[in-house]
């Protein structure tokens, strides 16, 4: 079974993907931002683009009959690494119990507007 997921995003119709694909009881979500993606708009605060990144992946796991509980693997890309520390506090919220592997990795993004990108791998 392969199913893919998508929330509408400007970008997953420009780039040609998918915000997630299901394959078997594997979910993998593609690289998420701070976007608002019902109104394309972005805060300009790395916590609060945080704290939407993980809304928004949070909707497409429950979409894809999961949650953030499942989440085994998370990556996270910052353009300015010394901000990771400012995301702490937020990553904790949701991710204290899980205790997911990750990995922090600091490249530049596809738009200079945003401030993180997070990808998630999750298993049902």
């Amino acid at each position: 079974m392969r199913k893919t997921i998508s929330t509408g995003s400007t970008f997953e119709n420009e780039i040609a993907y998918s915000r997630a694909v299901v394959k078997d009881n594997w979910i993998f979500v593609s690289g998420t931002t701070g976007f608002n993606y019902e109104n394309m708009t972005i805060s300009e605060d790395i916590v609060e683009q945080t704290e939407q990144c993980l809304k928004n992946i949070r909707k497409v796991l429950e979409e894809a009959g999961s949650g953030m509980k499942d989440i085994v693997r998370v990556t996270y890309i910052l353009p300015n690494a010394e901000e990771f520390s400012k995301c702490w506090p937020t990553l904790r919220k949701y991710f204290e119990e899980v205790r997911p592997a990750a990995t922090m990795i600091s490249a530049g993004l596809a738009d200079e507007r945003m401030k993180i990108e997070i990808e998630v791998t999750a298993v049902k």
